[in-house]
């Protein structure tokens, strides 16, 4: 791991803001790399005992326990290295869905450099919640359809993730309305990011 941690971008918002959507598309750009939690926690043996710790919490729209969250995301992390997927020299890593609480920014930090969090703003809950639900029906997302743990949700995100906001300096966050098509929201963070990718590309 480089001495400074690897160089990372935080995708940021509420659950079904568009985070997974933006970070796919980015991932396909030579000089990103995504890495989402969620897609990590999916593709768990639902029979291991990882598997099945991480389903218990996810059904119930509640956060994973950091040690676990951060020793498989770990885990990925070096998976995707050690196959070349994934070249800290050359890629920019999108965090998608880590970390999700202050505790967990603290470990993360521990192996990433955040050099900028992209805040996906959207004031439409009711927007957001019918995305998730069509999510549900395309991605067989049981608990993107169940408006319960749809709730359970949002109130975790407003009590355990909202806060990650104060724990990152102000100037690394960059706000983008997230309502617009997706063509419209990747140009707006594209914005944000190619001058990342240019400082680097300058200094290396």
């Amino acid at each position: 791991m480089p001495e400074q941690g690897f160089r990372a971008v935080l995708l940021f918002g509420v659950p079904g803001v568009g985070k997974g959507t933006q970070g796919k598309i980015l991932g396909q750009i030579p000089g990103f790399f995504h890495l989402s939690s969620g897609d990590i926690f999916r593709s768990l043996d639902t029979n291991s005992p990882a598997g099945e710790g991480i389903a218990r919490y996810t059904s119930r729209g509640e956060l994973v326990p950091d040690e676990l969250t951060i020793r498989i995301w770990k885990k990925a992390l070096d998976t995707f290295i050690a196959g070349s997927a994934y070249k800290p020299q050359e890629d920019l890593l999108l965090l998608d869905g880590i970390p999700r609480n202050i505790n967990q920014a603290k470990l993360v930090g521990d192996y990433v450099d955040v050099l900028q969090v992209v805040y996906l703003v959207c004031s439409n809950k009711a927007a957001i919640i019918d995305r998730m639900k069509r999510r549900a029906q395309f991605e067989n997302r049981a608990d993107d359809a169940d408006d319960d743990v749809i709730r359970r949700r949002f109130e975790v995100y407003r009590n355990e993730s909202e806060p990650i906001l104060d724990y990152y300096s102000e100037d690394l966050i960059s706000r983008v309305e997230a309502l617009g098509t997706p063509a419209e929201v990747l140009r707006t963070i594209l914005d944000c990011l190619i001058p990342l990718q240019n400082d680097y590309v300058a200094t290396n």
